[in-house]
């Protein structure tokens, strides 16, 4: 569970990362890029922990799921109530595709 939050916390930081500048798009692209590596280095404080205490218990195939699943849940969030824009059905079902890749990559075949 600690890998999942871990995981989780680090997603929110890389999602304003990368996407939080948009908000701003008439400030230098410079300024966005040193706030943008100031957030990915709290990611990372958090991103390397996660990794590190799953590969205990997860493949690195099923980390990585996880944290692109996390990913899609965190971008869903961040795009409505930050960005203000909308999620459409499509995307959605986009989005429900590649969760259930989760289903083939932890079954035990």
């Amino acid at each position: 569970m600690r890998t999942i939050v871990l995981l989780t916390i680090s997603n929110i930081f890389m999602t304003f990362a990368w996407y939080g500048h948009l908000k701003f798009r008439n400030s230098p692209i410079t300024l966005a890029i040193l706030i943008s590596w100031l957030i990915a280095f709290v990611e990372y404080c958090f991103q390397v922990p996660a990794n590190r205490m799953g590969s205990y218990q997860y493949s690195t195939a099923q980390l990585k799921t996880l944290q692109e699943v996390i990913t899609l849940a965190v971008f869903c969030v961040f795009s409505v109530l930050y960005l203000k824009e909308g999620l459409k059905w499509n995307y959605l079902v986009g989005f429900m595709f590649m969760v259930g890749a989760v289903f083939f990559i932890f079954k035990k075949w």
